[in-house]
């Protein structure tokens, strides 16, 4: 990614409108006014062939809902022209979930293109076709993907080059280091009778960062026992010694 060129996510949606919705407020929409990075969303109908824009059809082997079809889709995202070393995703829940570590990857490229998903699926087939990753940012159904499209733009545009305020902000955040982030404190120094841990307030940075840590670790066990797991599981080839 050149400064020349700056991010680009691009979304292929049935509604277009929707965007750029909350990306344009706050840090998303200041960065995106200031071109640190670009949102392009395409209707899906426009490759539609009919007289109707219609994008769907009755799924094969029959069942509730419609799908979408693999030919129109394939046409939408070929109409992109997306280059080679741009990502495809396709926002769907039996997507892998995403992963701050994946988020990373994607901010760290030139921009996904994002399909969303609508009706009960999309055709398989322009899945395989067009190599799109599925991806999940939940165990749970949406309407469609325009929500979860943002989910995943938003993750990105904030670990771009000069969108948060101080570049530190983003790494000492939940998942930086595998953790959940621990707890935060700011004034009135007594609230309704309970005060700032007083080793906040020590200027004994050694001790903050180990009381952080150790905040960060009961947290992450009480709350998501599976992230420590992986935590421990990654951290403990690197504790072994020869003897």
């Amino acid at each position: 990614m050149t400064t020349s060129s700056p991010w680009r996510a691009t979304v292929l949606t049935l509604f277009p409108e929707m965007f750029p919705g909350p990306l344009g407020v706050s840090l998303a929409g200041r960065a995106l006014a200031a071109g640190l990075w670009e949102l392009e969303a395409r209707d899906i109908r426009a490759s539609a062939t009919d007289r109707h824009r219609s994008v769907d059809d009755t799924p094969a082997g029959g069942g509730p809902g419609m799908v979408l079809r693999a030919d129109i889709l394939a046409a939408a995202t070929d109409a992109v022209g997306v280059a080679s070393d741009r990502p495809r995703l396709l926002m769907s829940p039996r997507g892998r979930p995403l992963t701050q570590s994946r988020v990373q990857e994607l901010a760290a490229g030139p921009g996904p293109l994002i399909v969303c998903g609508r009706f009960e699926g999309v055709d398989q087939r322009v899945i395989d076709a067009r190599a799109l990753e599925e991806v999940s940012i939940g165990d749970y159904v949406l309407s469609g993907g325009e929500i979860a499209a943002f989910a995943v733009i938003d993750a990105c545009v904030r670990l771009l080059p000069g969108v948060m305020g101080k570049e530190a902000s983003g790494a000492e955040e939940s998942f930086s280091d595998g953790l959940l982030e621990y707890p935060q404190y700011t004034r009135p120094q007594l609230f309704e009778g309970v005060p700032i841990p007083p080793i906040l307030l020590s200027g004994d940075h050694a001790r903050v960062a180990a009381w952080r840590r150790a905040e960060a670790e009961a947290l992450t066990a009480a709350r998501r026992p599976d992230l420590m797991k992986k935590a421990a599981s990654q951290k403990a080839p690197k504790d072994k010694t020869d003897g």
